[in-house]
């Protein structure tokens, strides 16, 4: 008779070393991880190590005196909040005080600067054509920017700014390499007068269309004659080295206005006159930063339109390809006031689809990429003041949960020796081990994903204790029910196995559900709490799994606990174990009665 196949999971568990040397592998790696970045503690939360507390003061915009108002301030602190917080668990707080200010509150550890810059940037998108453009005083010649649109059959064209080494943007419009500087600039100064009165003021030229009277065409010429010689002015007047100029360049102007800006190359600043914006930001559907592998564009944000913004970005760029002659044949990509970018256009681009490059460095693009998908602020905001932020309070609070957190693990620890005696070596271990992986991946979770562990964050860690000792305990009464059913110690291990990897499942996943609910549903403080318990749900599963049984299999391969000594925690008598089932053989054949009555 052939003998019956071993189960796959009793081949499994015939190598329960196999389990605990890739857990050990995870912990080795882990801890190797933490030692390596540097990050050898946990990012604490402002409450825990302090930080910093800037207040934002919302501006009405230009046009708008009723800006500021509930709906845009929440808005605002919900864009803002998307923009710092991430994953949600950064710690950076950002909460309305009053009906105009938003306090933004930063822990220690996080770059302050970015943080600030990721708040406060209104993001306000615009494609403007450009009219003129002029290397800045104080900036070489030879760095003015130009740009190529590319495209190929199959595929989405794009636009892509790249730097060149060819003359400036005034000796190209004048087709000389030599020009003097007074020369360069009286020659900019009639490329700026020619293109305003070509059409950059649309208002003035339909005001000025052919059904009008003779008075009113004047006066609309007279206005927009004015209106050009103030801009020409601005633009003559502007030097974008000078920080102070570039704070205030074009930053009132509305979308519809024709307007002054500036924007850096390679180190060197350019002066922009810019036409009235065709496509703005809400038109741009996704944004990411990505790295060109194979040019020399670097860092760059690749954005998706909408529909409708597909189709003006087509229609525009088929209009500045008309122009031959550049800058005209350009549109600038404005970012708040300010030029990232000024590409050329030779074809119309549709597809939907288009690039902003511009010597940006990983972070850059990254930050810009962020804003831009999280759209735009509903408000503008002036930094009102910026405070450091101690965390004495916190200090003490973290004491003493850290306190409390000891004393429940040590109530756990002798309640487990004293009622479960031998089997606390499983346990004890088991708890250990998820400490160590809880730990190193809070301590790595900082600099990647910039989880900030707060008071609330050390409460769901308390939690999970009990939620840990709970698996141990399921699994060792198992064990138990089957020994008291008379079985030997090896197969109750095997028997009881199943059981209660079901109930630990259905356990677990029960917990890490509400934690995921928590964390979808609150925010701030909250949201810590909640990711840490989802954390540790997921880790004591990863344990048991992967520790525990198997520690435990080992375990009930030796004596102490197989012969079920008193002090093991598996003593049948101790346990009331009933006597083992025996079974009887039956006769093969039928048995013949006694031939002699007096034998029976």
């Amino acid at each position: 008779m052939a003998a019956p196949k071993r189960g796959r999971s009793a081949s499994a568990q015939s190598k329960p070393g196999r389990s605990l040397a890739l857990i050990l592998i995870a912990i080795v790696a882990l801890t190797g991880g933490m030692f390596l970045s540097g990050n050898t503690t946990p990012r604490l939360g402002i409450d825990l190590a302090g930080g910093t507390s800037i207040t934002l003061q919302a501006k009405n915009e230009p046009g708008q005196p009723n800006a500021i108002n509930k709906t845009n301030m929440d808005t605002a602190v919900a864009i803002m909040n998307r923009r710092v917080n991430g994953l949600g668990v950064s710690e950076t707080e950002v909460q309305t005080q009053g009906t105009s200010n938003i306090i933004v509150n930063i822990p220690k550890g996080t770059n302050s600067a970015e943080a600030r810059q990721q708040v406060g940037t209104t993001a306000k998108l615009y494609f403007r054509p450009v009219l003129a453009q002029e290397a800045s005083a104080g900036a070489a010649s030879s760095a003015s920017p130009s740009a190529s649109s590319s495209g190929s059959a199959g595929a989405s064209p794009s636009t892509t700014a790249s730097p060149s080494s060819s003359a400036s943007a005034s000796e190209k419009a004048t087709g000389s390499s030599s020009a003097t500087p007074s020369s360069s600039a009286t020659s900019q100064g009639r490329a700026v007068t020619d293109a305003l009165k070509a059409g950059s003021t649309p208002s003035s030229s339909a005001s000025a269309s052919s059904s009008a009277s003779p008075s009113a065409s004047s006066s609309a010429d007279a206005s927009a004659s004015a209106a050009a010689s103030k801009l020409e002015a601005e633009y003559t007047a502007l030097d974008c080295s000078k920080a102070a100029q570039r704070a205030t360049a074009g930053k009132a102007a509305k979308p519809t206005d024709t307007t002054v800006a500036c924007g850096q190359v390679n180190g060197a600043w350019y002066k922009y006159v810019l036409g009235p914006a065709r496509v703005d930001g809400t038109d741009v559907k996704k944004a990411q930063a990505v790295f060109d592998t194979q040019g020399a564009s670097g860092w760059q944000v690749q954005m998706t339109f909408t529909s409708g913004g597909a189709k003006k970005f087509a229609d525009v760029t088929g209009e500045l390809a008309k122009n031959a002659q550049p800058p005209q044949n350009e549109f600038g990509i404005v970012l708040d006031g300010e030029v990232v970018s000024s590409p050329t256009v030779s074809q119309s681009i549709t597809g939907g689809q288009a690039e902003i490059s511009g010597s940006f460095t990983q972070q850059e693009a990254q930050s810009l990429s962020n804003v831009l998908s999280y759209g735009a602020l509903p408000l503008s905001f002036r930094t009102e003041s910026v405070t450091t932020v101690t965390a004495a309070l916190g200090g003490q609070q973290l004491h003493a949960g850290l306190l409390a957190g000891a004393i429940g693990l040590a109530l756990v620890i002798i309640y487990l020796v004293a009622f479960y005696r031998g089997l606390s070596l499983v346990a004890i271990p088991s708890l250990l081990v998820s400490a160590i992986l809880t730990y190193t991946i809070m301590a790595l979770l900082g600099p990647t994903i910039h989880f900030a562990l707060n008071l609330p964050a050390v409460c769901g860690a308390i939690v999970a204790i009990g939620i840990t000792a709970d698996s141990f305990i399921v699994f060792f009464e198992r064990i138990r029910d089957e020994i008291r059913e008379g079985r030997t110690l090896r197969p109750a291990v095997e028997r009881a196995w199943p059981r209660a990897r079901r109930t630990i499942l259905v356990s677990d996943f029960v917990s890490f559900l509400a934690a995921a609910v928590l964390f979808i549903v609150t925010v701030g403080k909250v949201q810590g709490f909640a990711f840490t318990l989802g954390l540790t749900t997921v880790l004591d599963v990863v344990v048991v799994f992967f520790f525990t049984k198997p520690l435990m299999t080992l375990l009930a391969r030796r004596k102490f606990f197989a012969s079920g000594h008193k002090w093991s925690g598996l003593d049948p008598k101790g346990l009331g174990a009933k006597a083992p089932l025996r079974r009887t053989r039956r006769p093969a054949g039928p048995v013949s009665g006694p031939a002699d009555p007096k034998e029976a």
